[in-house]
């Protein structure tokens, strides 16, 4: 009875089921599309203003300006330790090669000594694969005649010398790893900032990029050019008279300043002192080794050569520097005006020096 009981009762439904739960699923299925719809639009990068992109390429040009002076920096230290490394490796060849000639002066006196009856056991020692082993022992000398003694003596500081010389040597290649694997961390920043800025100007139409580039050109209190209103101010500037030299303090300024005007529209390339690019700090240096004066590589160092001299009394030829960390460095030509190798994609071109902020000024000896 109770079987057939339970075989007539009704099954029991799901909350859910049948139509009621195909109608749960449609609104369900809605509601996460509504959702999603919503979420996708709230989480969207809105698109970039022509301004918000040019205020964030300045700054991303800014920095890795600040990183290509660290990275000139860096690389002048890395190639001083390189040279000083190779002197010693020099050095230690020209002792070795001293040091064998002693060592043959000591073979002639062991061959005299074994024509008169036998070498001594010291001289067989001291020419053999190891002399240090035998040198160690400061009783030799004592034992040896005085022309032997002295030789041997001579062999002996030899030795030491070259041993200060080796280690010396370790010393500066451990140094010289350090600042290469510096040197390749700082390359990276500065290719990876560089890449940004390209990337955010790619993202203007040709309308907005011919607006940003004028906006670069405009003149106080804006950055460096872009690059084609820059070929044609340097083209502008390859037919106008050159700067009056005779208003330039010295032989020495004038020089640097027509070195200058000689390199408007070549490229700037961060690292690069020329003669076909530059990077800012690469370019006064350049233009002022033209005139017999070697300046520092950095534009943080430059800034402490010969004297500094007040805004008011700047002359054709003084660095004129930037920004509160002295991360950009331009040659002043008179007039308020400075030629300076901007940053990537803004070739070597004529700017006031009121686009950027002024740090100071110095006037190479």
């Amino acid at each position: 009875m109770k079987a057939l009981v339970a075989a007539h009762r009704k099954p029991k439904q799901h909350p859910l089921g049948g139509p009621a739960a195909r109608t749960a699923a449609t609104l369900a299925l809605a509601s996460a599309a509504t959702a999603t719809l919503f979420e996708g639009s709230g989480h969207a990068e809105p698109k970039l203003t022509p301004a918000q992109v040019k205020a964030k390429v300045d700054q991303l040009y800014h920095d890795a300006e600040v990183a290509t002076e660290a990275y000139d920096g860096t690389k002048e230290k890395a190639d001083a330790t390189e040279r000083s490394l190779s002197e010693l490796r020099d050095e230690a060849a020209r002792r070795t090669e001293r040091l064998n000639t002693a060592r043959n002066a000591l073979g002639s006196l062991a061959a005299a000594q074994y024509r008169s009856g036998g070498v001594a056991p010291e001289l067989q020692l001291i020419l053999s694969s190891d002399p240090k082993r035998y040198l160690d022992d400061a009783a030799f000398a004592e034992r040896a005649g005085d022309r032997t003694a002295t030789t041997v003596a001579g062999v002996r500081r030899q030795l030491a010398e070259l041993d200060r010389l080796h280690a010396r040597a370790e010393g500066k290649l451990t140094q010289l790893r350090g600042q290469q694997s510096t040197l390749r961390k700082q390359k990276s920043d500065i290719q990876s900032k560089i890449t940004s800025a390209e990337a955010l100007l790619a993202q203007l139409t040709a309308p907005e990029r011919d607006s940003y580039e004028k906006a670069e050109t405009a003149g106080a209190n804006q950055p460096a050019g872009a690059a084609s209103a820059d070929r044609a101010r340097a083209a502008r500037s390859a037919d106008a008279p050159r700067t009056p030299l005779a208003a330039v303090p010295g032989s020495r300024a004038a020089a640097a300043v027509a070195f200058a005007y000689s390199a408007l529209g070549k490229p700037y390339v961060w690292g690069a002192t020329g003669p076909s690019s530059f990077d800012c700090s690469g370019l006064t240096q350049a233009a002022w080794r033209s005139a017999g004066v070697q300046l520092p590589r950095t534009t943080y160092t430059q800034i402490n050569v010969g004297s500094r001299v007040p805004r008011s009394q700047l002359a054709p030829g003084d660095l004129v520097f930037f920004y509160s960390g002295i991360s950009h460095v331009g040659l002043y030509i008179g007039g308020g005006q400075m030629i300076h190798a901007p940053h990537p994609g803004a070739p070597v071109r004529i700017a006031p020096i009121d686009q950027m902020p002024f740090a100071g000024a110095a006037r190479p000896a």
